[in-house]
């Protein structure tokens, strides 16, 4: 794909700036909408997201609007990056607007809780049958992306040819794209290791070691592995990039919300206070409802995240939780 294609983006909050820093050196243009007119005009005045991303230098090339028309049109990929919760909403708002010949990315990290649908459904019922989606997911924290620093993802499509062409147009000296065909084990991968790392940062708010970091990643993959088999998926993506890859930085790395919030879960904090301490969203708070109706519907055992939905939406106590985690019935390790 030529450098003159013109790539729109559809969410200004740190993952969306920090792709439209790094993906700027492939594109002649890239147009990223901003839904808060007020940061849209301060963004676009001082080339820096002062509320998501800040110290991060906007490039010259990526024009920072809220006009959501005048993104969209003449661009050959728009890369939506949105909450989960707005997503069908926006998707229905551009549809009238949208490009036959035009691929759509989703890298949101979420399911729609009142459908269950992964994002790509979502695209692919407001944007038809026909449309040409695929899925970016894998490793990442934004900051460390707009920073420059080496990030491996993986761009899934159900067509390899518009997972081979993004990955063509997107991939640089510090963004390596793998693609994959398997959209449900990418979508599914990237939306319940948020709700593991909330119990990560549950395990790290009570004072618990490595040992207890080291059970729970393992056991959470487990669990994300067999609902997304269940749902369609391959077993090898879950050992991939957008599976153990990034459950495992997104349990231990210091920039994750969604571990943060079980940090300040576990030192006391109720839910309401830790999110109301952050404009950052953190999709696992949401995601926990809709993984449980999900384990529920497939006849798939999700403990750790059943616990963390109690301890997020019932009033739980995470010690109570960790210590029914650990005398629950023995089993195998494979079932």
């Amino acid at each position: 794909m030529e450098r003159q294609v013109t790539l729109a983006i559809l969410g200004g909050g740190s993952w969306g700036t920090a792709l439209a820093v790094v993906l700027a050196p492939r594109f002649a243009s890239i147009r990223l909408w901003v839904f808060e007119q007020d940061l849209a005009a301060r963004m676009a005045g001082s080339r820096e997201n002062d509320v998501y991303l800040a110290g991060i230098r906007i490039p010259d090339n990526v024009s920072v609007v809220s006009d959501l028309s005048a993104v969209i049109d003449g661009a050959r990929i728009l890369l939506c990056v949105v909450p989960s919760r707005h997503a069908r909403h926006l998707y229905e708002r551009i549809v009238p607007r949208l490009d036959p010949a035009m691929i759509f990315v989703s890298a949101t990290k979420g399911l729609e809780n009142e459908t269950l649908l992964r994002m790509s459904q979502v695209l692919g019922e407001t944007a038809g049958r026909e449309a040409r989606i695929a899925v970016l997911s894998g490793p990442t924290f934004a900051r460390e992306v707009a920073q420059g620093e080496p990030a491996a993802v993986v761009i899934a499509s159900s067509d390899a040819e518009v997972a081979g062409a993004v990955q063509a147009a997107f991939s640089g000296p510090t963004f390596r794209l793998y693609t994959n065909t398997d959209v449900a084990g990418v979508e599914v991968g990237g939306a319940l290791k948020n709700v593991i790392a909330i119990a990560a940062g549950v395990v790290q708010g009570l004072g618990l070691g490595n040992n207890t970091q080291a059970a729970l990643i393992t056991r959470g993959l487990a669990e994300i592995t067999r609902l997304a088999v269940a749902m369609g998926a391959q077993p090898m993506t879950l050992a991939g990039l957008a599976g153990l890859g990034d459950l495992v930085l997104t349990c231990s790395g210091e920039l994750s919300r969604n571990r943060r919030v079980g940090i300040e879960l576990a030192r006391g904090k109720t839910l309401a206070e830790v999110t109301a301490s952050t404009p950052m969203i953190a999709e696992g708070v949401e995601t926990c409802r809709a993984a449980v109706t999900l384990g529920a519907r497939h006849g798939v055992d999700l403990p750790i995240i059943r616990h963390m939905d109690a301890v997020l939406h019932h009033g739980e106590d995470p010690r109570d939780a960790v210590r029914d985690l650990m005398e629950r019935s023995l089993k195998g390790e494979c079932r």
